[in-house]
């Protein structure tokens, strides 16, 4: 049993342990006043493909090749583009300095909780980002739309990293070198 607060992940190696151990925490927990939320509540099997368990904000899911994989939940996503949205609008009057260091609290605050997760996931934030960045930049020189492919080489990563950007895939990468070798944040 994995549990923090009042999230419970209980790992069986049968479908009848697990259905004998959900009965145990219903009735525990009818004990003490409390129910399983309905919809929260479910028994997966791990090795089937498709399925996943959502805890603590990530969501583990088995790869094709068998390994776990620590994926964010796709409500937390959701979570961290909104706070995001509201600081990058186009119609932003900050300085482009003021508006990353912003950004950087929260995202170095979610990098901290979910550097666990997947390489790909910090890489397609930074992505999206830079992009709402760009389109921010391209409104400032009165051009109209979404920043696309010819706005890349005119503001690079380079550009946004040297006014203070904090990357999420540089911050993973750099993690990833220092606990190969041994050095601990």
């Amino acid at each position: 049993m994995v549990r923090y607060a009042d999230d419970i992940v209980v790992l069986c190696k049968s479908r009848e342990e697990a259905t004998k151990a959900k009965e145990l925490v219903k009735n525990w927990m009818e004990e003490n006043g409390l129910k399983l939320h309905p919809e929260k509540t479910r028994m997966v099997n791990m090795d089937e493909p498709g399925e996943y368990i959502d805890f603590l904000g990530y969501r583990f899911r088995r790869t094709n090749k068998g390994r776990l994989a620590r994926l964010v939940r796709p409500k937390s996503l959701k979570r961290l583009r909104g706070k995001l949205k509201e600081l990058t609008k186009r119609t932003n009057g900050n300085s482009m300095e003021a508006i990353i260091k912003r950004i950087n609290r929260v995202t170095k605050g979610w990098f901290n909780y979910f550097k666990q997760a997947n390489a790909a996931e910090h890489l397609k934030i930074d992505e999206w980002l830079r992009g709402r960045l760009r389109t921010i930049l391209k409104r400032r020189d009165h051009r109209e739309g979404r920043a696309g492919g010819r706005d890349h080489p005119r503001w690079p990563n380079r550009y946004f990293e040297q006014l203070g950007y904090f990357s999420l895939k540089t911050a993973r990468d750099l993690l990833k070198t220092n606990l190969r070798h041994g050095v601990t944040c």
